[in-house]
């Protein structure tokens, strides 16, 4: 979650007229970015915008409502802002895709508002703060909101967050960027598109984020020079799904072209893809990302399972032996690439059998990182209404013995990586403790690498954005210990505070 209740955070210059929200986010790396966009908005509706909740007038609360827990977090999130004092405001995948109801099972909240509020987000804010009530929207699919053919759907009038224009008729490289930091940080997200195509029967996501929409390649990179500026130095691409993109611009392979093009950019020392569909993930794709130099070879691929039986159940496609041949043909092209998954356990009519395939993949896959997710039910999704459902204590079981797996593999694997060479760039110095990420580490869900003195480089004048080659000496569970031997990229000054 980026922001807090109390304590120190990231804030903007005082604004003269008094105006604060505190904005929090909750869930992953998309809602950041949008987040940043509402920002942005507030910042010029004349908002001071913190991720502070102390002595905020409004707190605006980014909700995820991707799964029961997701959803509690932010309920819980929601209601200790009303404690503060401030008028509370949801907005976020969880108000989106719940609106009236969710508004009148939270009476704490002033405002419930949908993806369709945030043009104006300043605008509701200023109503909230007067003493306005808003009535909720009842939730609709957005993906009806959308051309079903996907090379339509950019001319479509349609709220996307993250993917707002300031000014349509500048060309995409030009237009001023509608977006507002909230962390200072060297790492930043890039959204490459929202939505989704796929119907996966246990997501419900495609129904409040709306069908597949990527974002102009030339505002992409537009806003990663723009990044760059600030003092980002790693990009990591988000999107729901993004091997599609571009197939909505009449390039299936954009992706692939865009890669070493915002590797290029200046000032950026890694670009980090996350979320590639395997079936989508060709051949041309496995090739740019481990032989471009400046993009990590690394492969954050959604298996989810690996049984047959129960990926067709679950509306996807791929087996054991075709998920080992893709990590087979990465690894071909670049031995040291990282890769990660997660995968669902205990889904409707999944089989010991089925588990015990699941287990005979992760033995095999050597992955760095992996997340283990027991079912539940989703709201609105076909796999809440498939028969054959596991029994909750046999999900527990099932659970508990992949995660003990996940955990004896991951250090396995990292400990694979004593003695090797990895370039680390350094995130965060605090106390003196310099901790970091390898390519295969992507931030917050792969693990670190802590930097520890040695011969190769000066530790004391290492800073936040310097790119460094370090030797690894030692693990901790899936974390490395490494030692400096050479700069590879010091970071700018401007940026190395």
């Amino acid at each position: 979650m980026t922001g807090n209740l109390a304590g120190v955070s990231v804030t903007p210059s005082p604004n003269p007229s008094g105006r604060r929200v505190a904005l929090l986010t909750l869930g992953c790396a998309r809602n950041e970015v949008d987040s940043e966009e509402l920002a942005a908005r507030l910042d010029a509706g004349g908002w001071e915008v913190s991720t502070d909740a102390s002595g905020a007038d409004v707190v605006l609360v980014n909700t995820c409502g991707f799964v029961e827990k997701a959803k509690q977090d932010s309920i819980e999130t929601l209601l200790a802002a009303a404690d503060t004092g401030a008028k509370v405001v949801a907005a976020g995948c969880m108000a989106e895709r719940y609106g009236k109801e969710l508004a009148d099972s939270l009476p704490e909240a002033q405002a419930v508002l949908g993806f369709d509020d945030y043009a104006d987000i300043a605008a509701r804010l200023d109503g909230v703060l007067a003493g306005e009530r808003f009535d909720a929207h009842t939730p609709r699919d957005r993906r009806e909101l959308l051309p079903i053919t996907p090379v339509q759907r950019q001319a479509a009038k349609v709220v996307i967050p993250g993917h707002a224009t300031v000014d349509e008729h500048t060309p995409a490289h030009l237009r001023t960027v509608l977006r507002r930091r909230l962390d200072s940080g060297p790492v930043a997200s890039l959204k490459l598109a929202s939505g989704c195509d796929r119907r996966c029967s246990f997501c419900a996501i495609p129904t409040f984020r709306g069908a597949f929409v990527s974002r102009d390649p030339q505002e992409l990179l537009a806003e990663a020079e723009w990044l760059a500026k600030s003092g980002v130095r790693e990009l990591v691409l988000v999107s729901e799904n993004s091997t599609s993109y571009g197939k909505d611009l009449g390039d299936p392979r954009l992706l692939e072209k865009l890669l070493p093009q915002l590797a290029a950019v200046d000032g950026i020392v890694r670009v980090r893809a996350s979320y590639l569909q395997p079936a989508e993930t060709r051949p041309g794709l496995v090739e740019v990302i481990a032989n471009t130099p400046g993009v990590a070879p690394y492969y954050d691929l959604s298996f989810q399972h690996s049984s047959e039986p129960v990926l067709r159940r679950m509306r996807r496609f791929g087996s054991t032996e075709r998920f080992l041949e893709l990590l087979d043909s990465a690894r071909a092209l670049a031995p040291a690439a990282g890769a990660r998954s997660n995968f669902i356990v205990g889904f409707p009519g999944e089989t010991k059998a089925d588990v015990d395939e699941l287990v005979r993949f992760l033995s095999e896959a050597r992955l760095d990182a992996i997340g283990i997710f027991d079912y539940s039910d989703e709201d609105g999704t076909e796999a809440a209404g498939l028969p054959g459902k596991v029994k909750e204590d046999t999900i527990k079981r099932r659970y508990d013995r992949v995660v003990s797996l996940a955990d004896e593999l991951c250090t396995q694997r990292a400990e694979e990586r004593l003695g090797s060479l990895v370039d680390v760039l350094v995130d965060s110095i605090t106390d003196g403790e310099i901790e970091g990420r390898a390519e295969h580490q992507a931030p917050e869900v792969d693990g670190s690498t802590t930097l520890v003195a040695g011969d190769g480089v000066d530790l004391p004048a290492l800073r936040p954005g310097d790119l460094v080659r370090a030797r690894v000496t030692g693990t901790e569970g899936v974390d490395l210990i490494a030692v400096p031997v050479e700069m590879i990229d010091a970071a700018p000054v401007s940026s190395r505070g």
